[in-house]
């Protein structure tokens, strides 16, 4: 094909808005059309004698290779993708159609740039896929491990974090911190926390290379002094408010996030913030329905629910269990005497004393008022069950430091075994509850073993 067959169908292929180029065995541009500049961004002229792969996105360059050599073995391609960078840094995605010629011992190739319908079909996907997570997750944690997946899939990334403001305080926290390679000290040292409440700030994306250093805004710039950074960060917004940041961060020697990552990033942080917002109100309605407001204890549905598991366990595995009603010797005084503020806070600590006693397998809940119920599993030996009652008795009988008060309330606990006392739950939590009213009145302080057998210190 001579050159004036080439500008012949250069001119053709302009008016379609597609780019011809011709590449020797070699890999070298022997012929780039005029047209092809508003793909590639160079002109012809500083395209010709350059080898091909230069162009294309590293990621891409092995693939690129090998079809390259299918073509010169005689293969026809006619849709073949690839990505090539732009002169301006700017990532486009090119459709290829292309076939050796033996005549001219030349790669004739089209391209075609279809950058727009890959983000429609990046978006679109991204929507669904976000949409899906939110729905199959069963919490926050795994929704965040979704969303990861689903980004990490659109643009390249070291390291990925979710930051939000803490409901209580405002106080920037990880909902979640990942690195997905081995992090160099200037990724891993870069304070982004700081950075993601200027995002938070400004209500505005900070994009961060080594292109724009100068453009940043002055109270960004000291934030990453000379490391070499290649940082995104995003605001989620909702309908109210900013509740974080979507965070990615690169190599610093990587190609920085184009324009077109950015704009992506930005319409999928819409979906992602509803998605979290929407899972955030569900666990807090699952929490209130599901825990003591005051102590953040399961409530009487929850341990319920856990008791019927561990007593599904215990019968299929041939186990014992074992249950613990708690109650405290002259609460009400303290309501009486100082104020039902002082006897929330004694509640409080109650729990969080009991708590500290137990495994993380054990089930501490409140059940109104001053009582309690322990639910300890797998316990098979009724001496550990009593000598842990113990503990929690002695842990108990402790004076508590409240508002600047000093305060002795004594604990009265009643157990009860499965199978030994009850097979269902209706009459264990019964027997427990008697043992505790005996240990009541025998005086109190006591730990008291269903079927009357007295344990006392």
């Amino acid at each position: 094909m001579n050159a004036k067959s080439y500008e012949s169908l250069s001119n053709y292929i302009d008016l379609l808005l597609d780019a011809i180029c011709v590449v020797d065995r070699h890999g070298r541009f022997d012929f780039v059309s005029a047209g092809a500049e508003r793909i590639f961004g160079y002109t012809p002229a500083e395209m010709l004698g350059r080898q091909m792969i230069e162009f294309v996105h590293p990621d891409d360059r092995e693939r690129t290779l090998n079809t390259a050599n299918d073509i010169n073995a005689g293969a026809l391609k006619v849709d073949f993708e690839n990505r090539y960078i732009r002169k301006d840094g700017q990532i486009v995605h090119l459709l290829w159609s292309a076939r050796w010629s033996d005549i001219d011992q030349r790669r004739v190739a089209v391209a075609r740039d279809i950058s727009c319908s890959k983000q429609i079909e990046a978006r679109q996907s991204a929507v669904y896929a976000i949409s899906e997570a939110a729905f199959a997750s069963d919490d926050l944690k795994a929704l965040y491990q979704s969303i990861q997946h689903i980004i990490a899939g659109l643009m390249p990334m070291w390291r990925f974090a979710i930051v939000l403001k803490d409901g209580d305080t405002d106080e920037l926290i990880f909902g979640h911190n990942a690195a997905l390679q081995t992090l160099t000290d200037d990724i891993a040292n870069l304070d982004v926390l700081t950075l993601c409440a200027e995002v938070i700030r400004r209500s505005e994306t900070i994009l961060i290379s080594d292109n724009n250093v100068s453009d940043l805004p002055a109270r960004v710039k000291p934030l990453i002094a000379k490391q070499a950074t290649n940082w995104l960060g995003v605001p989620l917004k909702s309908h109210s408010a900013v509740i974080g940041v979507l965070m990615l961060q690169n190599a610093g020697d990587a190609i920085a996030y184009s324009n077109s990552e950015v704009e992506l990033l930005e319409f999928v942080s819409v979906q992602v913030a509803v998605a979290i917002e929407r899972k955030q109100v569900l666990e807090r309605l699952q929490r209130s329905a599901l825990y003591d407001q005051l102590t953040q204890l399961p409530n009487r549905e929850l341990f319920h629910d856990r008791l019927r598991l561990a007593m599904m366990h215990a019968g299929r595995e041939q186990h014992k269990f074992a249950l613990l009603y708690l109650d405290l010797d002259n609460f009400k005084q303290v309501n009486d005497n100082f104020g039902h503020h002082m006897g929330d806070e004694l509640l409080q600590h109650t729990a969080q004393r009991t708590q500290a006693c137990l495994r993380q397998t054990d089930t501490v809940a409140r059940f109104g008022g001053d009582e309690f119920v322990i639910l300890l599993p797998d316990t098979d030996s009724d001496a550990v069950v009593l000598q842990l009652a113990e503990i929690i008795r002695d842990a108990l009988s402790k004076p508590f430091y409240l508002s600047g008060q000093q305060l002795t309330v004594l604990p009265s606990i009643g157990v009860a075994l499965y199978p030994q006392h009850g097979a269902t739950a209706k009459t264990l939590i019964a027997c427990a509850d008697n043992a505790m009213y005996l240990a009541k009145n025998a005086g109190g302080n006591q730990v008291v073993l269903s079927a009357g057998r007295i344990e006392t210190r």
